[in-house]
């Protein structure tokens, strides 16, 4: 196998023989395949929206299975023969209809006339169309380079796309721009300046579909608010939820009505608290449990109650707590409880519920502790008068947005080390699952402003970058004059797309690690260091200083 798209890929270089994220070799091959087929797709698709055809079906299953082979998502290989059949019977579908329309025949390309040997080891197949993949960008390393941060961005860009589309936000610009860069996979005639140009434009497209999920989120929930959030268990039966998807949660909060389950946020979904309409409307939505989603082996088993996950990131799980987890959508691991979407693409959790009723559930009240979430765009930008006083008086000195994924290495010690470090006269702004290596920290208040204040997940990225842009408009400043550093962790696609928004915003300066991905070629970080400053973290001591000098 050959896997590079995570930051723990193995040795800092890829996984070639087991993933580092407990992906088989076999799974990785038909998650290749299965792209390959998605390849094949984009040129059909893109005709037949030239000819006015209906290509909604086929836009949102490529989302949603450019999502399933993201790092930690899906572990089924069975899945993946599905997607494939799928795959090539949507693009078979769309062919005819265009056919239809045409008095002549149409000449595809390989790709778009690729049909699996069923009677053969799609492992096998898989494997070869990597080989191949690898072997037609073998002569130019950095195209090869550029390649791969188009395609992950894709994947990040379709996970957000999945979303925003589940709260019925969609574009068809993302849904044909898709399409559009994975047919450029094909092109052996682009340069190192196409392929630059079109690295940004995953940016620009990714930048669209956060605003779409943002607002898919906040019409459906209301803007989020400040709002403390528990820690400690209470008696009673429990459900934990863990994974990104609000929709998700909120179906499971609507089934467990009037049942006595409280159900915990797990991992990114601690910042559904601060959706003022989930906090109205579901009392029983208690409070979080755990942190990160790294430790949910740990986590996962001292839990007495249901577990599901409705998307990344997902551990390989341990037996012994393996038969009272579900996965939904997208996610998936061998042999363990799914749970089918239904007409109105909200699965039945009834199997997940009764499973909670039949466990014991917290025996009693643990000591209360509790953190802080829902400080969102609106909530920090409704406040920026009083920011910008306290800058001008010099009582705030400096921003940092220090905020990303988590990991299970020992350096990402980096980034809680940093923010103990962060002077008395900054703020601190994070966002996603970087959060948990400080998100319970004391750090009072400047006036009253918090000095951590949490933005909530990754997929509210877009709501901290609207937090940058208001605040520079704000001060008549351009954004890169901002008294702002951002400190960046990333692990898996979305943060590829979210860096890839940050560049093509043209935001300039920001510190990226622990490392830097496998799949940047040194010649390609110089490009993108030459023109937007973008570099590797340090130490917190010296970048510190470098931001505050």
């Amino acid at each position: 196998m050959f896997c590079e798209q995570c930051e723990q890929t193995a040795s800092g270089q890829g996984c070639h023989q087991w993933g580092a994220c407990g992906k088989g070799p076999d799974v990785n091959a038909v998650q290749d395949l299965l792209i390959y087929c998605l390849r094949g797709i984009a040129p059909v698709a893109l005709k037949a929206k030239e000819l006015g055809i209906d290509t909604h079906a086929v836009d949102v299953f490529c989302c949603e299975s450019m999502f399933a082979t993201m790092t930690n998502v899906n572990f089924n290989r069975k899945r993946f023969y599905s997607y494939i059949r799928e795959a090539i019977a949507q693009r078979e579908k769309l062919k005819t209809e265009i056919q239809q329309m045409s008095d002549r025949p149409i000449s595809w390309s390989v790709a778009a006339t690729y049909q699996p040997d069923w009677t053969d080891s799609l492992v096998a197949q898989g494997e070869e169309v990597s080989r191949n993949f690898i072997a037609d960008s073998s002569q130019d390393i950095d195209i090869f380079s550029l390649k791969l941060t188009v395609l992950y961005g894709l994947k990040g860009l379709a996970s957000y796309s999945f979303h925003a589309q589940e709260l019925g936000q969609e574009d068809d610009r993302i849904y044909s721009f898709c399409h559009q860069a994975l047919a450029a996979l094909e092109e052996p005639s682009l340069g190192l300046e196409d392929w630059v140009n079109l690295a940004m434009k995953v940016g620009e497209m990714n930048l669209l579909a956060m605003e779409l999920l943002d607002a898919g989120h906040t019409n459906h929930y209301g803007h989020p608010i400040p709002t403390v959030v528990p820690l400690n268990a209470k008696a009673g039966k429990a459900i934990l939820v863990s994974g990104h998807d609000i929709k998700q949660l909120e179906a499971i909060l609507q089934q467990t009505a009037n049942t006595g389950i409280n159900v915990y946020t797990h991992g990114e979904l601690l910042p559904a608290h601060g959706y003022p309409v989930l906090k109205q409307k579901y009392p029983h939505l208690y409070g979080h449990y755990g942190t990160a989603w790294q430790n949910q082996t740990k986590d996962f088993a001292k839990f007495p109650g249901a577990i599901v996950i409705t998307t990344n990131c997902l551990m390989p799980p341990h037996e012994h707590y393996e038969d009272k987890l579900f996965t939904l959508g997208p996610v998936g691991y061998p042999d363990i409880n799914y749970l089918e979407d239904r007409a109105n693409l909200t699965p039945d959790f009834s199997p997940a519920i009764h499973k909670a009723l039949a466990l014991a559930g917290f025996a009693e009240d643990e000591p209360p502790r509790q953190v802080k979430t829902g400080f969102a765009r609106n909530a920090v930008l409704n406040v920026s008068d009083q920011v910008i006083e306290a800058v001008k008086q010099g009582k705030i000195r400096h921003f940092f947005l220090v905020g990303g994924c988590d990991g299970a290495k020992p350096d990402r010690n980096y980034y809680t080390e940093f923010v103990d470090q962060v002077p008395s006269d900054c703020v601190v702004l994070t966002l996603a699952c970087g959060k948990f290596r400080f998100f319970d920290k004391e750090m009072g208040e400047i006036g009253n402003i918090p000095r951590l204040m949490d933005v909530g997940q990754c997929n509210d990225a877009y709501s901290a970058i609207q937090i940058a842009l208001g605040l520079a408009q704000a001060f008549d400043i351009g954004v890169n004059e901002l008294p702002l550093s951002m400190i960046l962790s990333w692990y898996e696609q979305k943060a590829v797309a979210v860096l890839l928004t940050l560049l093509y915003l043209g935001i300039k300066d920001i510190r990226l690690g622990p490392t830097l991905p496998a799949f940047i070629s040194p010649n390609v970080f110089a490009i993108l260091s030459a023109k937007y400053n973008l570099q590797a973290i340090t130490t917190p001591e010296a970048d510190l200083a470098a931001c505050l000098k």
